[in-house]
């Protein structure tokens, strides 16, 4: 075989492939890199002990039921599930009674629309997605159930972005129909500013501050996507102390062992 046809060295070969592994994997932060880092606001499900506050859980349902069901649907809760955010049975039935939900095929074989139940789940606010985009100028807006997990920076991202709506700088040339947030890729979103001052009446009483919707809405939404994190957390904390005596318990063995060998 002559110079030109031989294949470069192993170590060539190795040198180019990382070289495009780092590339493909710094893309995404090179794509986002002109934002801002979202807010640490501090929430209490953080920390390994951390908890969801119910108060908090049910008003970020009330905020997503009347800022952002009209556009974000949240596919994979069930109204069985709101129990668990301090919800009674009763308050549940009522609030899946609220929604309509396609059922069927009947004795005629024709599909029906009925009130919700418990083993529903929550209806989109679109048909199908072209519905969706037609209702948005062309952007289709994502189902909120895993958005905390699907972004990020998580629940701080989320938080930041619904406070971080602002006038664009004199310098930024904004897209029709955008806005300007600093905290999303771009800077440019599609999505107005959704949380306004006291844009809700808070069934509790609570001052609905825009910081104060974007708290619980948040805080909602993570619980959406970990559901779990609470008995996970609980029995992560009865593991650790389980080991912490086993490992008390196995030295004080260790120690009578080696005592009555000496």
């Amino acid at each position: 075989m002559t110079g030109s046809s031989q294949m470069p060295p192993l170590r060539v070969v190795t040198a180019a492939l990382f070289a495009g592994a780092l590339l493909l994997s710094a893309a995404p932060s090179m794509a986002a890199g002109d934002s801002k880092a979202p807010m640490s606001p501090g929430f209490s499900f953080e920390g390994p002990f951390g908890t969801f506050d119910r108060g908090e859980l049910q008003r970020g349902f009330q905020v997503y039921q009347e800022v952002c069901a009209a556009c974000h649907a949240l596919k994979y809760l069930a109204f069985r599930n709101l129990p668990s955010i301090g919800f009674s049975e009763d308050q549940a039935k009522a609030i899946a009674a609220q929604y309509e939900v396609t059922d069927g095929p009947d004795a005629e074989g024709e599909m029906f629309e009925r009130p919700a139940v418990l083993a529903d789940h929550m209806p989109s606010p679109f048909d199908n997605d072209n519905a969706a985009r037609a209702a948005n100028n062309g952007a289709l807006p994502p189902d909120l159930s895993l958005i905390v997990k699907a972004r990020a920076g998580g629940a701080d991202y989320l938080y930041s972005l619904l406070v971080g709506y602002e006038d664009p700088p004199a310098d930024v040339e904004m897209g029709k129909g955008m806005s300007f947030n600093p905290y999303f890729g771009g800077n440019q979103i599609a999505m107005p500013a959704p949380i306004l001052e006291d844009g809700v009446e808070y069934a509790d009483g609570k001052a609905a501050s825009v910081d104060q919707q974007a708290r619980d809405v948040t805080t909602f939404l993570t619980w959406v996507a970990e559901p779990e994190m609470e008995t996970r957390k609980g029995m992560g904390t009865k593991v650790m102390i389980f080991l912490v005596l086993l490992t008390v318990l196995l030295y004080l063995v260790k120690r009578k062992v080696w005592s009555d060998l000496h």
